[in-house]
């Protein structure tokens, strides 16, 4: 990976911090997006200890806000002539209901909408520097989910707070609605694009993260106490990650979507045709490009 550039978002900790640690360790300039000033200086201190590395750098954006999305990208062209790898890592899984400053679900924004919008404000600078590649990272939650618009609609007119009770989060329906978004327009954008530039998806495992909230329902907590120590760790779960920013293996392979660094089918639902083209018709519009 010696003279490429790889931008890692939700580079701070877990499996963010862990792709752009192995990216360093190649010998890639990485660029690490974090929301958190303070998290994501301690995270750049951490990596630059390890690896030695000089070619660090960090910025600051949230992925759910497109003003801070729009502000990003212009960083990134500013300061690299070249990107030879983005991958879309960042997420979240929200619990109490939440709106964007955009009127969008949170989860939604941040885990499809941020992510898209950075992808295609950076697509020119990832073509002039092709052979590329874009990776999103999503989960296997996408399988349980039917795209549903109107309900997403619904959602972010709501200013009610969620249903308490003892089963998992309502607002947890959006964050596999937001990986079977981001899968379906990862093939469409990977049909578009060809091969000079790469699309991949994948499925990082059920991995020990922060990304699930400290304050949702008891028994959910009790639960996620009971698997967590049976659950990858974060520098587990950057391995498909990593494969597919560097092997050889997959440089002409677009369009897929991986598990344990092997190609997988995704849910139907994902590839429906129909479903593809809303979801890159709804994210077109909503993002404003």
């Amino acid at each position: 990976m010696t003279g490429k550039t790889c931008l890692v978002t939700g580079a701070n900790s877990g499996i963010g911090k862990e792709t752009a640690l192995g990216l360093a360790r190649m010998g890639a300039r990485v660029v690490l997006v974090c929301r958190n000033q303070r998290k994501g200086e301690q995270a750049l201190a951490d990596i630059r200890r390890e690896t030695g590395s000089s070619q660090l750098d960090l910025l600051i954006a949230d992925m759910s806000s497109f003003e801070s999305v729009r502000v990003l990208a212009a960083q990134v062209r500013q300061r690299s002539p070249r990107l030879d790898v983005l991958i879309n890592n960042a997420g979240t899984a929200i619990v109490r209901h939440a709106i964007s400053a955009d009127g969008i679900e949170m989860t939604v924004a941040g885990n499809h909408l941020g992510p898209a919008l950075l992808t295609l404000l950076l697509l020119d600078l990832l073509k002039s520097s092709a052979p590329s590649r874009i990776i999103n990272v999503s989960s296997e939650a996408h399988r349980s989910a039917r795209l549903d618009l109107e309900g997403l609609q619904s959602a972010a007119r709501s200013e009610s707070p969620p249903r308490r009770g003892f089963g998992p989060p309502p607002s947890l329906k959006w964050y596999g609605q937001s990986k079977l978004m981001m899968n379906a327009f990862t093939f469409e954008l990977a049909r578009r694009l060809g091969t000079g530039v790469t699309v991949n998806c994948l499925h990082p495992g059920v991995v020990a993260t922060n990304i699930w909230p400290t304050d949702s329902p008891l028994i959910f907590r009790m639960i996620m106490a009971v698997v967590k120590p049976f659950m990858l760790s974060p520098k587990r779960g950057a391995e498909t990650s990593l494969y597919l920013a560097s092997s050889p293996d997959v440089a002409n392979v677009t369009g897929q979507y991986f598990i344990k660094s092997k190609v997988c089918s995704p849910s139907p639902h994902s590839r429906d045709p129909k479903v593809v083209a809303e979801v890159w018709q709804w994210t077109e519009k909503t993002i404003g490009i």
